[in-house]
């Protein structure tokens, strides 16, 4: 069983989600950051400073009655809310972390096809024997048959 553990962990894929999982994190990071501290601020001064993280509806009165400023003070209270500002905010976040990762995404694909020769073909099917050879070969080395016309058509 450690012999099997020892292989899997070795094996790239492994490492691949390792590596990608700890990357992950710390970008996420960055990003509750860009939301909390860049995004938030305008986005508060725009709506003229409303927080929707304190949003909240009694839904159930404490036993004391009384009314609340914060959710967490109802809580306390042992009202029963419904917190939907939390759930708002939330989903904003989710939305500003998927663009980023959309931009990212984008970014990197644009990289990638930008590389000379990444998206060059490496080898061709010869016409007349459907053996593969060498993408810029002019005769194919197992017929022998001139292939230059027949793929350049």
């Amino acid at each position: 069983m450690l012999k099997e553990f020892k292989e899997f962990a070795i094996k790239g894929n492994a490492v691949d989600m390792a590596v990608g999982v700890i990357i992950g994190a710390a970008f996420g990071g960055i990003v509750a950051s860009l939301v909390k501290d860049i995004i938030m601020p305008p986005l508060s001064l725009l709506t003229g400073g409303l927080d929707f993280s304190n949003k909240f509806v009694v839904l159930r009165d404490a036993p004391g009655g009384g009314g609340f400023k914060t959710a967490a003070d109802a809580a306390r209270a042992g009202a029963v809310t419904w917190n939907y500002g939390n759930f708002i905010t939330l989903v904003v976040n989710f939305l500003i972390v998927a663009f980023c990762i959309f931009l990212l995404l984008r970014a990197l694909s644009k990289i990638k096809h930008l590389q000379p020769g990444a998206s060059d073909p490496v080898s061709k099917e010869c016409p007349f024997c459907a053996m593969t050879v060498p993408f810029h070969a002019t005769r194919c080395p197992h017929c022998t048959s001139e292939i230059a016309t027949a793929t350049r058509a």
